[in-house]
C-alpha cells in the first residue's frame, strides 16, 4: 500500500490537472471502487456531476478532494494497486479502468481510477470542522505536519505498552507510516522492531522522529517508491527510491554501514527487515 511519500506525489500531481476544475461527467466502471459509497455508483455520478473541485489535500496515506461550496469530499483510498491518472482524451484506456471523470473545460484531459486488483476505490463523504473527511477523522497527524505534536506523541508511545515498529504503524499515533518507512527509519535509528516503546526515553524518541522524517523526506524527493509498476504519479512515472533502501527488501546483502548480511523476519503478515549486529535485539524480559 502506497505510504506518506507516494500519496504526496499524486497529491501534489492532482494539485497541478484537476484543482478548480468542474465535473462534467463521471463515468463508474466497476461498482467496487465506489464500494465505500453508501449511495453506490449511480449516486456517486450525480453527486458528482457540476462540482468543481479543490485542492487536494492529505493526512498520512489519506488523499481527498474537497467539492467547493459542497461541505463534502471526494476521498481516494488507493489500496494495493489503485492509481489517478490524468490522461489525455484520446488516450487509449485502461485494462484496469474502474472510474472516469471528464471535465467542462477545453483542456483536454480526465482523470481515471486504475485499480487491478479493486482493493482501492473513490467515495463522497461530509467534511468534519476540521476539513478532514468523517470517516478518517480518527486519523492522527502525520510526521511532516507542522501541527504534529512531538512531545505527545513521544507521551503516547511510553503510555501505550508496546513494541516500536507496532507503534510506527499505528495510524492513530502517527500516520504516514508504513512498512516500507517504518524499517528504513528503524535501521537509520539502530533500534530493533520489537524494542518495547516503554524504554524509549524522550531523546531517542526524538531521534527515531528525525529519522522517520528523513527517509520520507529523501523517498519524497524522488518520486517515492516503486517495486513494480502498481505505483505510479498522476503521469504514469514510477518513483526511484527503491535504489536507496538501506533495509526493506534487502535480505541476505550487507549493511551498508557494518557489512553483516541484512535479516527478513516474518510479522504480523508482513516481514521486516533488519541488520542483526546493528539493531540489536531486546533481551527477555
Amino acid at each position: 500500500m502506497p505510504e506518506l511519500p507516494e500519496v504526496e506525489v499524486v497529491r501534489r500531481g492532482l494539485a497541478q490537472w484537476v484543482a478548480g476544475r468542474t465535473v462534467g461527467e463521471a463515468e463508474v466502471r466497476h461498482p467496487r471502487a465506489v464500494r465505500r459509497h453508501a449511495g453506490g455508483g449511480t449516486d456517486f455520478a450525480a453527486r458528482l456531476k457540476g462540482r468543481t473541485l479543490g485542492e487536494p489535500r492529505r493526512r498520512g496515506k489519506y488523499l481527498w478532494i474537497p467539492l467547493a461550496d459542497e461541505g463534502s469530499a471526494l476521498l481516494a483510498h488507493l489500496g494495493m494497486s489503485g492509481q489517478l491518472l490524468v490522461q489525455p482524451e484520446s488516450a487509449p484506456e485502461e485494462k484496469h479502468l474502474r472510474i472516469r471523470l471528464r471535465f467542462t473545460d477545453d483542456r483536454r484531459t480526465e482523470l481515471r481510477f486504475v485499480d487491478q486488483r479493486t482493493f482501492g476505490g473513490l467515495s463522497l463523504h461530509p467534511e468534519t470542522a476540521g476539513g478532514l473527511p468523517d470517516v478518517i477523522a480518527h486519523i492522527a497527524r502525520d510526521p511532516l505536519d507542522p501541527e504534529f505534536d512531538d512531545e505527545a506523541f513521544a507521551a503516547a508511545l511510553r503510555r501505550k505498552r508496546t513494541t516500536v515498529k507496532r507503534a510506527l504503524l499505528d495510524q492513530s499515533l502517527i500516520s504516514g507510516v508504513g512498512n516500507i518507512y517504518a524499517d528504513e527509519a528503524l535501521w537509520r535509528a539502530r533500534l530493533h522492531y520489537e524494542r518495547e516503546t516503554a524504554t524509549l526515553t524522550r531523546p531517542r524518541t526524538a531521534e527515531l522522529l528525525t529519522h522517520v522524517r528523513d527517509v520520507m523526506t529523501a523517498a519524497l524527493a524522488q518520486g517515492g517508491t516503486s517495486f513494480d509498476a502498481l505505483y505510479v504519479n498522476v503521469n504514469g512515472e514510477s518513483g526511484y527510491f527503491d535504489r536507496s533502501l538501506d533495509a526493506y527488501g534487502r535480505e541476505d546483502e550487507p549493511c551498508r554501514r557494518c557489512g553483516a548480511p541484512i535479516s527478513r523476519r516474518p510479522w504480523m503478515n508482513r516481514s521486516s527487515y533488519f541488520c542483526p549486529r546493528c539493531q540489536r535485539a531486546p533481551r527477555p524480559a
